[in-house]
């Protein structure tokens, strides 16, 4: 296989994705109403309860919508990515994805590409997140909105693996959701994205620690510190990690024919 084989690939998957983006366009409408919610309706109701003190990166007092501004952003990745991994599975089964992993070419690139279609959608929504949420003042630098694009694809394939290593153990389709729940809101609640972890080690020393060991949680210090102008070494290097370990748990388990469909047994 030649580089303009990868190449050619790697423009029809973007392409694809990006046109049953533009089909779905309620989707996209979607992905935005569940965060604005958060940052208006119970940013306001925390605002005088909870009083976010000066601690990195941010260089002086902040509102409570800043601070939960970089979380939310991590939770329209969250979420597109679960929903982007169940999508693949109807591919793999019944649509494009089973002609593609009948292509010559490599199974990894295939799943890799199709992980990064995938985040470079939820890529988009978060600019419009971040442009939306300069309306209730959250006003990062405006290098912040580059420098945070790493961080927001590190992300995207982080929580794109974990979506696909889940689908490629799940048996029933049907069950997929009710898996995605039980990943979804505990690694959103038990991490940083709504409250500082020390605030939580002051409530709970036990639930702390829970959040320490949430990949999620370095995830979104992340985005929050990129976002802020700031490096934090430690947050990309365990995101870094847990991308590489999740993408080669799920490039390795990944079977075609796998899941079970409307009562159909798997090959």
């Amino acid at each position: 296989m030649k580089a303009a084989h990868y190449w050619h690939c790697f423009v029809g998957i973007q392409t694809r994705e990006w046109l049953r983006f533009w089909q779905q366009r309620t989707r996209f409408a979607s992905a935005l109403v569940r965060p604005l919610l958060w940052l208006v309706v119970f940013a306001a109701g925390f605002r005088a309860v909870l009083g976010i003190s000066i601690i990195p990166p941010y260089q002086t007092y902040i509102t409570y919508e800043t601070y939960i501004a970089p979380g939310l952003c991590g939770m329209i990745i969250l979420f597109n990515s679960m929903q982007g991994a169940l999508s693949m599975v109807y591919d793999r089964e019944l649509g494009s994805m089973r002609v593609l992993l009948m292509s010559p070419l490599p199974r990894p690139f295939l799943l890799v590409t199709k992980l990064l279609a995938m985040g470079v959608v939820s890529i988009g929504q978060v600019y419009v997140f971040l442009l939306l949420a300069l309306l209730v003042d959250v006003e990062p630098p405006l290098w912040g909105y580059l420098a945070v694009l790493p961080a927001l694809v590190l992300t995207s394939l982080m929580l794109g693996a974990l979506g696909l290593l889940i689908a490629t153990w799940i048996k029933q389709l049907e069950n997929f959701a009710g898996v995605m729940n039980f990943v979804i809101f505990p690694m959103f609640f038990m991490s940083s994205a709504l409250y500082p972890l020390w605030k939580m080690n002051e409530a709970s020393p036990w639930l702390y620690w829970v959040c320490q060991f949430n990949p999620f949680t370095y995830a979104v210090e992340a985005i929050r510190f990129s976002l802020y102008l700031e490096w934090n070494p430690v947050a990309y290097g365990i995101t870094a990690g847990v991308t590489v370990v999740l993408a080669l748990l799920a490039t390795a388990g990944f079977r075609p024919q796998r899941t079970k469909i409307l009562g159909t047994k798997p090959a």
